[in-house]
């Protein structure tokens, strides 16, 4: 004891020797720097990492036991436990989650965080497994409604594995733009299943294979209402399609069923700006007592009528003004709302859902590609400039002015569903059916507004010189092979405070 008193002392002196010289305020600074700097978790032992995981199942409101051998701690409520398999230093050898009925698997994203220490987003999943069986009732009723879930996720699998023709060249995007579901990520490891239903042009070209941009997530949730849930699976056997190629369903009425506090429900990750008279279609397929959950804010009325100007920066220093007219988009039929979760009781409602979130993607990336952060110039002088109206639910459309003329022309753009897009183009001397038809292909090929008026404008400078033949390609867009060049400037990035009712809950 004596010995390490005395050595404590010479450290403190060589300490106080050391910094006598330094001036005061870099000592300040150094225990400024001290202060502030992150603390680190270090958990160097098998017992301190299980003080931890005992602690979040207490915050949880989870139990946690250890296993006899002790190499392994549970984390255990109703209807699923984690199975952390522990390391004698403190570390972790892999994270298993079993829901229930189920074997145990092995959950990656779990791993790592415990490995990196993440503690807080560690508990912040197990708040969001938690969720999927956040259904009132005894525990019988909680097994009954996860059994639902699971009757309908093989349901939904096999309507999705059904044989159709392949449309795309790309097998996944075929299947996220034009399959009976779109593509769907099975439940796993205490993970939801989840179905991308809708991949923009964009993000074709940027290689996006995984869902993360459109995705719906099949969950159960709570209702004030019961509803007669499937304990059976609804088709028959073997599988039987009708005429157009649609699975043929049989009714609740026909299989076994529970009469249940809960819904399924389609949760859209991210929420999904949507027009009222399409949420007023889903409530008719899903029927009543199935009623959509909007954020609760209105946004046909919450501008002034102002107008908003976009700037638009294309290849060859090509510049867009579009100009959203305030007081237009007003108008009571392109009023909307954001999008959360849709609820439902059938298989059967899940691809007619998920077709008009298709319909309402495809309008929401038209318009979106005429909106960027970038402020409008006075003073800069624009290659073309726009202005976007609403002409009725799902059409609208764009004036502009003619090259070197006083004429204005008109396009019409209706998209009538996620896979077509109506084109219409009125200017001076009639209409050109063919040169309509080569505007089509190009928007549905691209789906961006200041792209088509690119090509449109190069297509009018040849036709002024040498009428091209129908059938002669372009070179601003090749309609045929792969998609053509997307500027960066054309992804929306931000929206200014000034702009029209629909567009201001656009991403």
């Amino acid at each position: 004891m004596k010995q390490t008193t005395i050595m404590s002392k010479t450290y403190m002196s060589e300490l106080k020797s050391k910094y006598s010289e330094k001036p005061w305020s870099e000592t300040l600074q150094l225990v400024r720097r001290c202060m502030v700097r992150e603390p680190q978790v270090f958990l160097t032992s098998m017992s301190a990492m299980v003080t931890r995981l005992e602690m979040i199942a207490n915050q949880r409101g989870l139990v946690s036991h250890l296993s006899p051998t002790e190499t392994a701690c549970y984390l255990t409520a109703d209807l699923f436990y984690l199975e952390v398999l522990l390391l004698p230093g403190g570390g972790v050898e892999d994270v298993k989650v079993a829901q229930h009925g189920e074997a145990p698997e092995s959950n990656v994203s779990l791993l790592q965080l415990l490995r990196m220490k993440k503690f807080e987003e560690f508990s912040q999943k197990l708040t969001d497994l938690a969720s999927l069986y956040n259904i009132p009732g005894d525990n019988d009723t909680k097994v009954k409604v996860y059994t639902a879930l699971q009757h309908l996720q093989k349901d939904l699998v096999k309507i999705s594995n059904l044989p159709r023709y392949l449309i795309e060249r790309d097998v996944h995007v075929d299947m996220v733009l034009n399959g009976r579901l779109g593509s769907i990520m099975p439940s796993r490891g205490g993970s939801p299943m989840s179905i991308q239903y809708y991949i923009s042009p964009s993000e074709i070209l940027k290689k996006m294979k995984h869902p993360g941009s459109q995705v719906a997530m099949v969950v159960v949730g709570a209702s004030t209402t019961t509803h007669r849930l499937q304990m059976d699976s609804v088709i028959p056997t073997p599988p039987q399609v009708d005429s157009l190629g649609f699975p043929v369903l049989r009714s609740l009425s026909e299989v076994c069923t529970e009469s249940l506090p809960a819904s399924f429900l389609l949760r859209l990750q991210p929420p999904l700006p949507t027009l009222k008279s399409l949420i007023h279609k889903m409530s008719q397929i899903t029927g009543p007592g199935c009623i959509p959950f909007l954020e609760k804010k209105s946004y046909g009325r919450s501008h002034d009528g102002m107008d908003a100007h976009f700037l638009m920066s294309l290849p060859d220093d090509e510049f867009h003004s579009y100009v959203f007219c305030g007081a237009a988009w007003e108008c009571d039929s392109w009023n909307g709302a954001l999008l959360h979760t849709v609820s439902f009781t059938h298989p059967a409602h899940v691809p007619a859902l998920l077709e008009l979130f298709r319909h309402q993607s495809a309008i929401n990336v038209l318009l979106a590609s005429c909106i960027t952060g970038h402020k409008h110039h006075p003073g800069l002088v624009y290659d073309l400039i726009c202005e976007i109206v609403p002409e009725s639910d799902y059409s609208f459309s764009v004036t502009f002015s003619l090259l070197d003329s006083d004429s204005l022309a008109v396009l019409l753009v209706s998209v009538v569903n996620s896979r077509r897009v109506r084109c219409r183009l009125l200017m001076p001397g009639g209409m050109d059916h063919f040169l309509d038809d080569y505007i089509c292909k190009v928007l549905t090929r691209c789906m961006s507004i200041p792209i088509t008026m690119r090509a449109i404008r190069k297509r009018l400078a040849r036709m002024r010189f040498s009428p091209p033949h129908p059938s002669e390609p372009d070179s601003a867009v090749n309609t045929k092979s792969s998609p053509p060049h997307l500027s960066m400037s054309s992804t929306p990035c931000c929206l200014p405070v000034k702009c029209p009712p629909f567009c201001a809950v656009l991403p």
